[in-house]
């Protein structure tokens, strides 16, 4: 289910599946409730879904500096593809209110359906990761990108701007703070190539000088709004650590046989999809994915009945096993939600 889609003017490479990762989700879902664990073997197996904006969007309330040879300013929408009922959508934007941080629980309504807010951030989210790898990102640029747009619509109405616009402008961002800087030529060029597979890379015309002049104003925006405060401490080195330690706790043979590691990092990169980067300390996440893999597969830690304190309460003192809980719950709802999201 991958695409050949290859990024202009930047060395390409193959594009991930649009699903989350799959057998994360499998294992994730094992321990989901029953309802939610007989969806997990059938996202594996279906086509992952266009990332699409909404139909008719508004244009960005964002200021345009006129470049030379250009007519009169359009809107962001020529890029944006409409594709009908099937797109994101007017029921998916009909947001009132700022966003919810990707909160938990929080997120369904009293029917226990996704509010239409957290199905917009999951399928622009995702949109951000693919085109972070044909980018040629790494994981903390995209993870950085991904914290900067959930914090961007915490302070704003999803309604107000368009949040494809926002995530373009968030992996321009993130390519300045994480050193990895991106051409917007190739940001641009991706995102054509996602919403309208197949097309050719856009000309040096009108309508291209308007939507980079979009990414950059709307990239000023983004700073005002966050106060300049985009450095975010992300889990991935605390996750190294942790994993690194529990090696030489564990049996040499059980740890070889479960790839506890590479699950655990799997699901650090797919917590993005939600907002626990925002809403818990990175040392916690950490642990919360360790702790989980470590569930999926049925590994014990050697000794855990006679210590004195619990393995995960080693790596963080403050960190209670009702946050583990609460962590591990969100992370199950970000894989209910994909399969639930066509």
């Amino acid at each position: 289910m991958t695409s050949g889609v290859r990024a202009e003017g930047r060395g390409a490479r193959q594009s991930p599946d649009r699903r989350l990762t799959g057998w994360a989700c499998a294992l994730a879902l094992d321990l989901a409730p029953a309802q939610s664990a007989g969806l997990a073997f059938s996202a594996l197996t279906r086509g992952g879904g266009e990332g699409r904006p909404r139909q008719g969007g508004a244009a960005p309330r964002l200021p345009r500096r006129r470049h030379p040879g250009s007519q009169a300013p359009r809107v962001w929408a020529p890029l944006l593809p409409v594709r009908g009922s099937g797109s994101v959508g007017r029921g998916l934007m009909e947001a009132g209110g700022p966003g919810t941080c990707g909160g938990g629980a929080e997120t369904r309504g009293s029917e226990g359906r996704l509010a239409p807010e957290s199905r917009v951030h999951f399928r622009v989210t995702r949109f951000i990761m693919e085109a972070g790898v044909k980018l040629g990102m790494r994981s903390i640029p995209i993870a950085t990108a991904c914290t900067i747009y959930h914090k961007f619509f915490c302070e704003i109405n999803l309604d107000a701007y368009d949040p494809y616009l926002v995530a373009m402008s968030s992996l321009y961002l993130a390519g300045k703070v994480e050193e990895q800087h991106l051409r917007t030529r190739d940001i641009i060029n991706v995102s054509n190539r996602y919403f309208h597979p197949g097309s050719d890379p856009l000309e040096l015309d009108s309508r291209f000088w308007e939507i980079r002049d979009s990414i950059v104003q709307c990239e000023l925006l983004v700073l005002r709004v966050l106060r300049f405060q985009v450095s975010f401490q992300h889990p991935h080195k605390y996750l190294l650590h942790y994993l690194v330690s529990l090696k030489n706790w564990l049996n040499r043979y059980s740890w070889q046989r479960t790839p506890v590691s590479i699950t655990a990092w799997a699901l650090l990169q797919d917590s993005y999809h939600g907002g626990l980067c925002l809403r818990f300390r990175a040392q916690h996440i950490a642990v919360a994915v360790i702790h989980l893999a470590l569930q999926a597969y049925g590994v014990e830690v050697p000794a855990e009945a006679e210590a004195e304190k619990p393995w995960w309460q080693v790596f963080s003192e403050d960190l209670t096993k009702p946050t583990i809980d609460n962590i591990v719950s969100d992370l199950i709802q970000i894989y209910t939600m994909d399969t639930e999201i066509p």
